[in-house]
């Protein structure tokens, strides 16, 4: 499974119901479900959730670590270059809904100059081609997951790997995690601040 190709904007709106920021009608609540809880999540929720714990972690982000999960079930491959990394990848594996973390993670220590080959080559950690749309899309898949920015409002923009943020932001920390965000991504060379406090 390659857990990071995201070639359409489309891989954002689905996420934004995994992560659960979309609404949900009373309507499509399930009748046997207390209006105070909410259902168990799916595997393909929990996948994305700790997807998104690993990329925008700063200790493992660099690393192409893969997960899937089954029946509750997290298994993690991949490599990272010592056990420290490894141990890292596992804590945020550890969500609520998992029951188990299968660490298959390897160490290589070596693995530090293969991202930096990587890197020199101008590739994300799946080895797609960093262009500006790829920047924007992964921007954009960032800011679904993060808590600090519900209920902002910000357009990505993407011209020769500077990223622009505009639009509003809720608070000075939406605004402070957004910019570190962006700053983050793969492949970002600088990030131009113009949004607005809301």
């Amino acid at each position: 499974m390659l857990r990071r190709t995201l070639v359409t904007t489309a891989l954002v709106g689905g996420l934004a119901t995994s992560f659960g920021f979309a609404p949900v009608c009373e309507a499509q609540t399930p009748a046997r479900t207390p209006a105070n809880q909410q259902a168990p999540a799916t595997d393909k929720t929990l996948e994305d959730r700790i997807d998104y714990h690993l990329e925008t972690n700063a200790t493992v982000r660099k690393y192409n670590l893969d997960v899937k999960v089954q029946n509750g079930v997290a298994t993690l491959t991949g490599d990272v270059a010592n056990a420290a990394q490894k141990a890292a990848a596992e804590k945020l594996a550890k969500i609520d809904g998992v029951t188990r973390v299968d660490n298959r993670i390897e160490i290589d220590p070596d693995e530090d100059k293969t991202v930096a080959d990587r890197v020199a080559k101008g590739l994300s950690r799946t080895g797609e081609t960093i262009t500006d749309a790829w920047i924007t899309t992964k921007v954009k898949w960032f800011f679904v997951g993060a808590d600090d920015l519900k209920g902002s409002d910000i357009n990505v923009d993407t011209k020769d790997h500077v990223v622009t943020l505009k639009g509003t932001v809720r608070t000075e920390a939406g605004r402070a995690k957004a910019m570190a965000l962006a700053k983050d991504t793969d492949g970002v060379k600088r990030v131009v601040d113009q949004l607005t406090i809301k």
